[in-house]
């Protein structure tokens, strides 16, 4: 049974929550003192010769934060300007301390850099963004300067890794479900209480489409009761092709209707199911693994054995934890959904996006 299963089962009864709530307190007060000895100068904050640009969150899973690190990284590159991105690699086999590096490097492999830096590295592979790995991102990130000489270091995931300075905070926040159930891990989503949001810079609501006007609103109230000078931006998930993994082609979203079948391993796999339906098809059957899931052959040949010949579509982020022969297993018909992040509104819209990254941007596309 996986944590979520063991604390969904907790939910159900009195003592269960009770417990959960006592590690959310103990939780809360862990972070809560990280964060102060930083602020105190008790811990060292360090800083790189470049300007460093948080995007992350205050709940776990599910924000959209990966489009978002790729928006900003592509917008960034096609303008000439030399970008990297430092990541922790969530769930990686590599030894805790060690630095890695994926450029121009195609062959490496995702398990010691992580499945979310990995598949970013494909995505940005065409712009030559460089994707440093390690677990002391102050490190990664000098060694993203010594190499790169990069003018802006994009520290991904970090709203809570206080050791790199950074100057600016981009956080988003899902619009379905912006503030984690009102409770810290793991009785509720939140990694930090809703006062981290005095810290942000810039506030992206993600997955605006699937929720009304109403409910934007009232997400926009709340955020404004700890941050009411922060510029706060909708956006959307937009669906752009199918990659078909065996033919390694792109496929039109219109060319795969009808039923299919699908599976993830994602923070909320129901948004990526919605999205699904959203293109007109009809989910007869749908696997969902915890977050960050490493497949086996097992997992492909019963996705083969059940899937009564029906198209199986799945993400980037799965993909690349496919067991090295799963050509030998999947026989055809099996889809990637590529998604970008698409920021609402006019081009000024995306322009208060691209000055929180890079303030000359505008001035440069002038």
């Amino acid at each position: 049974m996986d944590a979520l299963s063991v604390r969904e089962k907790l939910k159900q009864n009195w003592a269960g929550r009770l417990l959960l709530l006592a590690a959310s307190k103990i939780y809360g007060a862990g972070a809560w003192f990280d964060r102060v000895c930083y602020e105190n100068g008790w811990k060292t904050v360090q800083t790189v010769n470049s300007r460093v640009v948080c995007i992350g969150n205050i709940t776990a899973g599910g924000t959209g934060k990966t489009t978002a690190v790729l928006l900003a990284a592509t917008a960034l590159a096609k303008e000439g300007i030399r970008v990297a991105i430092v990541s922790r690699g969530y769930k990686r086999q590599q030894h805790k301390d060690e630095v890695v590096v994926l450029f121009d490097n195609p062959d490496a492999d995702w398990r010691s850099a992580g499945d979310e830096p990995y598949m970013m590295s494909r995505v940005l592979n065409q712009y030559k963004v460089p994707i440093v790995i390690g677990r002391n991102r102050a490190a990664a990130a000098t060694e993203a300067l010594r190499r790169f000489k990069s003018q802006i270091i994009l520290l991904d995931d970090g709203m809570q890794h206080h050791r790199l300075k950074r100057d600016a905070n981009i956080v988003l926040i899902d619009a379905k479900n912006p503030f984690g159930g009102g409770y810290l891990l793991p009785l509720g989503n939140l990694r930090e209480p809703l006062s981290a949001l005095e810290r942000a810079s810039l506030v992206v609501l993600t997955h605006c489409d699937q929720a009304s006007e109403r409910e934007l609103e009232a997400v926009k109230d709340k955020i404004r009761e700890y941050n009411d000078l922060v510029e706060i931006l909708e956006s959307e998930h937009k669906p752009e092709y199918y990659f078909d993994i065996c033919k390694g082609e792109k496929v039109d979203l219109k060319d795969v209707q009808g039923e299919a079948a699908c599976f993830s391993a994602l923070g909320h796999p129901e948004t990526f199911e919605a999205t699904l339906k959203g293109l007109g098809l009809t989910l007869k059957q749908v696997w969902r693994f915890p977050d960050h899931e490493r497949y086996t052959q097992e997992n492909l040949y019963t996705f083969e054995q059940t899937r009564s010949g029906l198209p199986l579509i799945t993400t980037f982020k799965d993909f690349v934890k496919f067991p090295d022969n799963w050509r030998d297993i999947l026989t055809g018909g099996v889809y990637v959904l590529s998604v970008n992040l698409k920021i609402r509104g006019p081009e000024a819209e995306f322009n208060k996006f691209t000055d929180v990254l890079y303030p000359k941007f505008s001035q440069m596309k002038r």
